[in-house]
């Protein structure tokens, strides 16, 4: 997260990653990353605090309005109180503080007390997440290969998907837990139809605008209609379907994060619209912590298979 490399620089002697300065600059970044995140959290542990001593004055009444909206912990706890409650909710310390680890299976014995642990609530999320993410994106890419290659399909579905695509999919959430409750199958079909669209639409294009030398090249060769999808077209949409991944994953998981929202049994999302409600902002941080930690990993890993499976281009054969 504080140690990529910036765009600018990458071009640097053509990306050589042993040129000299390209070196300085990652250190360089990286130190101002580091130092901004410390300046933060330094900020957000005793900025409240240090409100209490200011001098009157013009600065104590700019500096009193700012804190007590932004830096109150009532409403944002603190960073020394959310690692404290991180560690309370993933079962490593006790509520006396003591570590868990030098006390034998007291761990494991945690967990199998309190069944909203952070673990299987991560897990609850990320297993929706990744069903919601897998489905979406395979009847996306299947429905859009299907109509970018057949006119009559797409002129046939064209005004019926953009009539539900109009739809805001957030507003069809109460719907879909009506229709499918508060378990699992919910929060897969609200992120499904979050994902689906957004793949949709670029492989349609991605498969519509495949060079047209190249199919009549293979059908010269013999092709049929199917050899030229999996030999040529694919190929070439790979591209188009690739640069919608990345943030399919992350809508993937707003969509899951919203179907916790309305209703559910377990996940990220009802430990954030429970503290909420009993105003534990400690607990709701930690939750947030937590979910953008694992949206990067999620976009990451998505860019890492990005660059295996497109290694033939160059831009992705450079970052290798």
């Amino acid at each position: 997260l504080f140690g990529c490399k910036p765009h600018f620089f990458s071009s640097l002697d053509g990306g050589d990653q042993s040129h000299p300065m390209q070196k300085f600059f990652e250190y360089k970044y990286l130190f101002f990353r580091l130092l901004v995140l410390l300046l933060i959290l330094a900020i957000w542990e005793w900025g409240w605090e240090w409100n209490q001593w200011l001098v009157a004055g013009y600065t104590r009444s700019v500096q009193k309005w700012f804190l007590i909206t932004i830096l109150d912990p009532f409403f944002i706890s603190q960073p020394s109180e959310i690692w404290v409650r991180f560690q309370e909710m993933s079962c490593f310390i006790t509520k006396s503080g003591q570590s868990t680890f030098f006390h034998q299976n007291e761990f494991w014995q945690c967990i199998d007390k309190n069944r909203y642990h952070l673990w299987g609530m991560t897990w609850a999320t990320l297993y929706n997440t990744f069903w919601g993410f897998l489905v979406g994106v395979s009847s996306g890419v299947l429905v859009g290969l299907m109509l970018g290659r057949s006119v009559v399909l797409a002129k046939i579905f064209e005004p019926f998907i953009v009539a539900f695509n109009s739809l805001p999919r957030i507003a069809l959430v109460p719907l879909i837990v009506l229709l499918f409750g508060l378990g699992d199958l919910s929060k897969i079909m609200t992120a499904w139809i979050i994902v689906f669209f957004l793949v949709f639409f670029n492989t349609y294009e991605g498969a519509r605008s495949v060079d047209r030398d190249q199919i009549n090249a293979a059908r010269l060769l013999g092709a049929s209609d199917f050899q030229v999808t999996l030999t040529v077209v694919i190929p070439s949409t790979m591209s188009w379907v690739f640069a919608s991944l990345t943030p399919a994953v992350s809508f993937s998981l707003i969509g899951v994060i919203v179907g916790e929202f309305i209703g559910a049994e377990k996940g990220l999302g009802k430990i954030i619209i429970e503290s909420e409600s009993t105003m534990e902002s400690a607990d709701m941080m930690v939750s947030l912590f937590v979910l953008m930690i694992v949206g990067v990993l999620l976009a990451y890993l998505v860019r890492r298979i990005q660059s295996h499976l497109l290694r033939w281009q160059s831009q992705h054969s450079a970052e290798r």
